[in-house]
């Protein structure tokens, strides 16, 4: 279970959870399946006891053994995309890559309610890579969900929740149902807003049309965009050609228009050390960087370089394209672009024989490595192929510390290798926009992620000829 975009993941809140949930406000991992943990001296065995009334649906009780196999069914998965978020258990890698068996995936069951996972180095974000969606309980039947809420039908567009009787803490679940419709008509959707027949619109809107204007919450998230090398084809899998090429570009043109350029690909978080950004150019420094790659790896100074740029059909996009044409042509580069439509783009990158690819991710919990875990050389989301084994060393090295500070300096370390490879070029933080009715609607908080649980929302009035509760969720990844 994954999702590509923020809608997605908003609706696997409310129908499925894993042993931990996020806090609305901070993002911190929450008990969620979970009632408690431990871990042993050595931090290498984290012990998990569950809720005695935690159950399914359809009330089925949810055991040590349904966590097991909820994990390992993700696990077998072929390419699923945030299995290697759980490589540090043992056997979990191997057994996911097809080295190694099931039976030595250290994923144990002690009794009904308790699970003792073994890990082969000490992992201190594990709770919160767990809060993410991907790790949540599943049931092997159908229409049997672990969440807050069931999902009722889907028709038309029209997605229907109804709440989950069974829910362990289904007391403290205020909202009866929920109807969330998908579009993206902005006329359409702000009208709705405005005559209260939504009273959450997250995504898609005229702000400009919008009468409450207090009402529209803007705010950056914990995301970027950024272009990225494959490094598969020569010569862009050599850093010094794909660093002549950043040498060249105009960041004041690329980035140009956006509200919160970016020039790292980690977006600042509080704690986490300054890295050397990507932001300098000089067009003549790029050609004598060329040239002396070009002589280092034998291809004469006046031989055209092929370049293959995969592009979506967006305007934005295609400009890119040309702006890096333009000054990557004195280099001696032949910039090729190959496009697909944007519904198609990110299904279509693992298997595209293109060079340069670009990307659009919200971390999926927060913490640096939700960024960084897409270049590690095992990881299921490392799309570019990215191996260097000093930046893999170092977020190991990260994964034993206890301390949060002494996790982000490591990590912070292993993001300047990546922006020091020239791997990628950070173009922007993107921008979270909601339409949110805080006066009618409770338990909605802003932050970084833009995941708001929907266990948590609550309606303080009805007012009448009002369609309480519609969210419009938006594709905005």
């Amino acid at each position: 279970m994954s999702a590509s975009y923020t809608s997605e993941a908003q609706l696997f809140t409310g129908i499925y959870e894993g042993l931990f949930s996020y806090d609305p406000m901070n993002l911190n991992p929450l008990p969620a399946i979970c009632v408690s943990y431990k871990t042993s001296r050595d931090k290498k065995r984290w012990t998990f006891t569950l809720r005695e009334n935690a159950k399914f649906s359809d009330g089925s009780s949810i055991t040590a053994q349904t966590v097991k196999d909820s994990w390992m069914k993700l696990l077998a998965t072929p390419n699923a995309p945030f299995a290697s978020l759980i490589d540090s258990i043992s056997g979990a890698q191997e057994y996911r890559t097809g080295k190694g068996t099931a039976d030595k995936v250290r994923i144990d069951v002690r009794d009904e309610k308790t699970v003792v996972v073994h890990l082969r180095e000490p992992a201190g974000h594990l709770p919160k890579i767990l809060c993410h969606h991907a790790f949540s309980i599943v049931s092997p039947k159908k229409g049997v969900y672990s969440g807050a809420f069931v999902l009722d039908s889907i028709k038309d567009n029209i997605v229907l929740l109804k709440k989950n009787e069974n829910y362990w803490d289904a007391e403290n679940v205020k909202i009866p149902g929920i109807k969330i419709e998908l579009t993206n008509d902005y006329p359409e959707n702000s009208f709705k807003y405005n005559v209260g027949e939504a009273d959450w619109v997250m995504g898609n809107a005229e702000a400009s049309k919008i009468i409450n204007k207090d009402s529209i919450v803007i705010s950056p998230q914990f995301a970027t965009m950024y272009l990225f090398f494959k490094t598969k084809n020569s010569p862009w899998d050599k850093a010094e050609f794909r660093t002549a090429l950043l040498e060249a570009i105009p960041y004041d043109k690329l980035r140009g228009g956006y509200t919160v350029q970016a020039q790292t690909l980690v977006y600042p978080l509080t704690g986490y050390p300054s890295v050397k950004g990507i932001s300098d150019y000089d067009g003549q420094d790029a050609l004598d960087m060329m040239n002396a790659a070009r002589e280092k790896y034998n291809i004469p100074l006046d031989e055209k370089i092929p370049l293959v740029f995969a592009i979506s059909s967006e305007d934005t996009i295609k400009n890119w394209g040309k702006i890096l044409k333009e000054c990557w042509e004195p280099l001696g580069v032949d910039l090729i672009l190959q496009t697909t439509l944007t519904e198609r783009y990110n299904s279509s990158i693992e298997q595209w024989n293109a060079d340069l690819f670009y990307y659009s991710w919200i971390g999926d919990f927060a913490d640096p490595l939700a960024f960084l875990e897409l270049f590690r050389s095992n990881s299921t989301l490392n799309v570019a192929g990215y191996k260097n084994e000093e930046f893999d060393n170092l977020l190991l090295e990260a994964s034993r510390l206890d301390s949060i500070q002494e996790q982000y300096k490591l990590m912070s370390r292993a993001e300047q290798i990546l922006l020091d490879d020239s791997e990628i070029i950070p173009i922007s933080h993107p921008i979270s926009a909601n339409l949110i009715n805080t006066e009618e609607i409770g338990g909605w908080q802003k932050n970084a992620l833009d995941l708001h649980p929907l266990k948590y929302l609550y309606i303080k009035s009805l007012p009448k000829l009002k369609i309480p509760n519609l969210a419009k969720l938006e594709n905005i990844r």
